[in-house]
């Protein structure tokens, strides 16, 4: 069974990118196991997921390839963005981190950042489109602290509320831990060759996320590492074979969806193959088309094949897909010409991290905000100067360099999102004794010791 979906992601792929080097025409289903081909998530776990109210696992109004169906005049993504002024939906496109374990908690890093004091001020002030937490922002204390702090932030926001995101992969990338349940990392899960446990995973990494009130995940990773001395992936990946690959970050979008949690595949348009951190510097992949087509785009289709919610942007250099020089994150070949164009993908494209140093060798925080925006992206991931790339987005929309149609059209994404998940016509509450329950459970400890005993099979 598992061989079969392979060689049919492997044909599907190669249908998508047939008829040239640079790739041309689209493909049906590609690889990635389906549901109903995965092995059943334990009843332990699907109960849990139930209890927290998750929507169904598919987007509203999306299809197999992650692509939304127009939205009618009257639906509640037009009326909101109908309702925006211009401030309303430049601030809908940016994320930021913002200091302080409550809403209405000072922090001398929000005051000297965005020149006020409390997330529900900078919230006010900036309307952005959402948040991320982190602990080293004081972020993540306690179960109820997170869920006080959550159902602050979306108090703050009454017009729409926030994306609340977090950079939950497990293993070596886990923000919320010690609270959470320590799910192994994605290398451990891509050892057990079992889709359904990369599917039970992210399930259980969603319902607890939901339940203290985050609503997107910036997971799964679906970069192939190939290169042993990558500094970056490693574990974070589930492996080194693309089509296996493929299969677990599908099935780990399912799992995410089940739960009702938004995810990301990342980092478009691969991140596998190199020995530079992009975290510090600008690393430089010297994939030619054919090599990326069978190496790293398997993946990325799978997620998008399976209803991916949103895909965010590596900060490497590809010079054999665009030969700018250019990050991809600012690379509008790849990211409108490959990803919207070649793979089909209609959802949002999010920026990985605009403070890191990939991204910011070559132009000023500003400018990259508009360059991102000019790209193909929609999300724009901690902006290190908020006020500096909101006013750089907002003058470059009002002087035309940036079309109030392409603004509308990346606002319409994000708040798309918003209504696939449930959450754009009335914010999410996050309930602290049911959270208590749901994060790191005996049945979500069940989960986790059932990979590690996989993994060593």
């Amino acid at each position: 069974m598992v061989r079969l979906m392979r060689t049919a992601s492997l044909l599907g792929v190669a249908a998508l990118f047939a008829g040239g080097a640079t790739g041309c025409g689209t493909s049906g289903q590609a690889g990635g196991v389906s549901p109903a081909s995965a092995s059943a998530t334990t009843a332990t776990t699907a109960t849990t997921a139930t209890t927290t109210g998750a929507p169904p696992a598919e987007p509203v109004g999306a299809s197999a390839t992650g692509a939304a169906s127009p939205t009618p005049a009257s639906s509640p993504v037009e009326r909101t963005l109908a309702g925006m002024s211009l401030p309303d939906k430049v601030g809908q496109l940016f994320v930021p981190v913002l200091w302080g374990a409550g809403a209405d908690a000072s922090s001398p890093e929000n005051q000297s950042r965005y020149g006020t004091p409390t997330p529900a001020k900078v919230i006010k002030k900036y309307r952005p489109g959402g948040v991320i937490l982190f602990p080293w922002a004081g972020n993540v204390k306690s179960v109820g602290q997170i869920v006080a702090l959550t159902n602050g932030l979306q108090r703050s926001s009454p017009a729409v509320p926030l994306v609340v995101a977090a950079d939950q992969e497990n293993g070596p990338v886990s923000r919320l831990a010690p609270l959470v349940t320590k799910i192994p990392a994605a290398s451990v899960i891509g050892r057990t060759g079992d889709p359904a446990l990369a599917r039970q995973a992210a399930e259980v990494t969603g319902t607890e996320l939901r339940a203290l009130g985050i609503n997107l995940d910036f997971a799964p990773v679906a970069d192939v590492n190939i290169n042993p001395r990558n500094p970056v992936i490693g574990p974070r990946a589930y492996g080194s074979d693309p089509q296996k690959v493929a299969g677990m970050v599908a099935a780990a979008v399912k799992g995410f969806h089940k739960a009702g949690v938004a995810s990301t595949a990342k980092h478009f348009p691969g991140h596998g193959d190199t020995n530079v951190d992009s975290h510090t510097g600008l690393p430089v992949i010297k994939h030619s088309p054919a090599q990326w087509r069978r190496l790293d785009a398997p993946p990325f289709k799978a997620a998008i094949d399976a209803g991916v919610d949103a895909v965010m942007s590596a900060h490497v250099v590809m010079p054999k897909l665009d030969p700018s020089g250019d990050p991809s994150t600012l690379s509008k070949p790849i990211l409108t010409g490959l990803l919207r164009d070649k793979l089909g993908f209609k959802g949002v494209i999010s920026t990985d991290a605009l403070d890191m140093a990939g991204v910011r060798k070559k132009y000023g925080d500003g400018e990259v905000a508009v360059r991102a925006i000019l790209a193909g992206a929609d999300l724009l991931l901690m902006p290190p100067d908020l006020p500096r790339a909101h006013a750089a987005v907002l003058k470059a929309v009002k002087s035309g360099r940036i079309p109030e149609r392409r603004l509308d059209e990346s606002v319409r994404r994000l708040l798309t999102l918003k209504s696939a998940r449930g959450f754009l016509e009335r914010a999410p509450v996050a309930d602290a004794a049911k959270a208590e329950r749901v994060v790191d459970s005996a049945a979500h400890r069940k989960v986790a010791r059932r990979i590690v005993e996989r993994s060593s099979d």
